[in-house]
Parts: C-alpha cells; sequence; structure tokens
C-alpha cells in the first residue's frame, strides 16, 4: 500500500514538474502540442506553465548570432579569380515563423549559407576587382619629392562599401519570410588565387626594383655634380695659390735682386763677392757628391778658389 501511495506521489511530482517551466533572458519559447504550435510565443523572463506530458518546450536564443562563410574562390566581371570570405551577424526576430520554416538554428545555418554564400557571389560577378579592393576614389598622399613618381589610381563606381550593403540587402530580402534578420554582413578577407598572387607579388617587385634603380641612377649623378663641383674648386683654390705664391716669389726675387744690385755697384770688393757667392750657388743646384768638375784655368770660379789661397 506504501509503495503504491509513493508511486502515484513520485508521478504527481513529476507531472507537476512537467507541467512548469523557466523562461531565460536569453531565451524565447514556443509550446507546441503534438508537434503542432500553440499560443504566442514566451519571451519575457520567469516561470510559466503548460500542459503537462502533451505540450512540449522550444527554446530559441534571442541574442545575436554568429555566422561564418566558407572561403570560396569567385570569378569577378573582369575574370580575375579571387578568395572571398564573409562573415555575418543575425537574430531570430519571429520564433513561431522561425520554428515552422527551419525548426532549429541548424537548419537556418543551412539556409543563410545557401543565401548569403549566393548573393556573394552574385555580387562579384556584377564588379570588376578594383570594386572590392577600394571603398573610396581617394588618391595616395604623394611626396615631396620632386623627382618621386606621381601614382594615380583607377576610379570605382561603387566600391566594398556599396557592394557589402547591396549583399546585405538582397540577403535581408530573402530571409524576411523565415523569421530571422540578418543585422550585419562583412568580408572577411579578399585575396587573390595563388597563381593571380605571384604574378602581383612579381610586378610588385619589379615596380619596387625599377623605382630603386631611379633612385639610384639620380644619386649617382647628384654624386657625379658634387664631385665636379669639389675638383673644379679644388682646382681653382690651387691655382689661386700658385698664382699668389709666385706673386710673392716674384716680389721676393725684385728685392733680392735690387739689394744685389746695390750691393753689387758699392765697391769692388763687394762685386767681387757678390759674383763668387752666386757661382757657388750656381754650383750647388748643379754639382753633387758624384759629379766631378773640370775647371778651366781662365774660370771664374777657378780664379776665386787660387784667389782665396792667395790671400
Amino acid at each position: 500500500m506504501r509503495i503504491g501511495i509513493a508511486i502515484v506521489l513520485v508521478a504527481v511530482a513529476w507531472v507537476a514538474l512537467d507541467a512548469v517551466y523557466v523562461v531565460q533572458e536569453t531565451e524565447q519559447v514556443i509550446i507546441t502540442q503534438f508537434g503542432k504550435p500553440v499560443g504566442a510565443p514566451i519571451s519575457r523572463p520567469g516561470l510559466a506553465f503548460k500542459v503537462p506530458l502533451i505540450q512540449k518546450t522550444h527554446r530559441f536564443d534571442r541574442r545575436f548570432l554568429a555566422w561564418d562563410g566558407d572561403p570560396n574562390q569567385l570569378p569577378t566581371r573582369d575574370k580575375r579569380f579571387i578568395w572571398v570570405n564573409t562573415y555575418a551577424r543575425w537574430r531570430i526576430t519571429d520564433p513561431l515563423l522561425f520554428f515552422q520554416r527551419l525548426r532549429d538554428e541548424r537548419g537556418a545555418q543551412t539556409r543563410l549559407d545557401d543565401i548569403l554564400d549566393g548573393e556573394t557571389r552574385n555580387a562579384i560577378a556584377k564588379y570588376d576587382l578594383v570594386e572590392f579592393v577600394r571603398s573610396t576614389n581617394r588618391q595616395p598622399e604623394q611626396s615631396n619629392v620632386e623627382t618621386e613618381e606621381q601614382v594615380t589610381l583607377d576610379g570605382i563606381a561603387s566600391g566594398r562599401d556599396l557592394i557589402r550593403a547591396e549583399i546585405l540587402a538582397a540577403a535581408r530580402a530573402r530571409t524576411s519570410d523565415l523569421g530571422i534578420e540578418i543585422l550585419d554582413m562583412r568580408f572577411k578577407r579578399i585575396n587573390y588565387v595563388s597563381e593571380v598572387e605571384q604574378k602581383v607579388y612579381e610586378r610588385m617587385v619589379s615596380e619596387r626594383r625599377r623605382i630603386a634603380d631611379r633612385f639610384r641612377s639620380e644619386g649617382q649623378g647628384e654624386a657625379s655634380r658634387i664631385s665636379g663641383e669639389r675638383d673644379r674648386d679644388l682646382r681653382q683654390i690651387q691655382s689661386d695659390a700658385y698664382r699668389q705664391s709666385q706673386s710673392i716669389r716674384g716680389d721676393a726675387d725684385a728685392r733680392a735682386t735690387s739689394v744685389y744690385a746695390a750691393a753689387y755697384d758699392r765697391t769692388p770688393d763687394t762685386r767681387n763677392f757678390y759674383e763668387f757667392i752666386k757661382t757657388l750657388e750656381t754650383y750647388a743646384q748643379a754639382v753633387d757628391s758624384t759629379t766631378t768638375l773640370l775647371l778651366s784655368t781662365d774660370g771664374d770660379f777657378y780664379r776665386y778658389l787660387t784667389d782665396a789661397q792667395g790671400r
């Protein structure tokens, strides 16, 4: 008897607990009866009640949910193949419609794969590659170096931001009857395929080398100009110095000649001494230790030597 009562009490408690459920702040709930929704969705947090055993709760997240697409290789209008990776944020706005159309989040993710990937593919096929690379027609800042080549980028009609907005609007239109809302969609990464990427890198390297060679040539030309100006200034300085030295030497020789002339005109002895000194200076410049002199008896140097011995 007691066992039966205990079983009945357990059954009653289980049924009572099944009739009560808690709605969390991050959840919204719909109730189904025999697989069909009944009543309005419940989004107010707190305790709620349902018919036990017959009705069942289905919980859906109220927060923003993430969708992360797979990288796809897609062709642009100008036949450039690029890798495109996108992501989006979405939420469940009508849990009843969401349950009827998609059942759960896994079904929603699968449907979003079809919608967002398809709209991204359609948009990329409508535009050239430059439209995805650039967002505005702003031109790059130019260097103040006069020899720097001026770079002008090709203009765009739409740009990446407008294309993204176009994809988002088209995707929202296709999800309006699914009970969900796509809040935002972004390009995570846009990159060339490996073959095109290698060619782009080679072109960039070639361009950098060409600019480097131009700067190197200009630097060598400037170095040659500076070296030429230096050599010209050096020759001018040497010429001025030589001219000044010759002028000084000429003045000195003139003064020395004047002194010699004055001394030569004073007395015969002084004149003879002067001639002797000049003769010695001449032989000192013309004769060294290995020179053998052959003197004539009627030469001045021989005469000076014999006169000196006579004195």
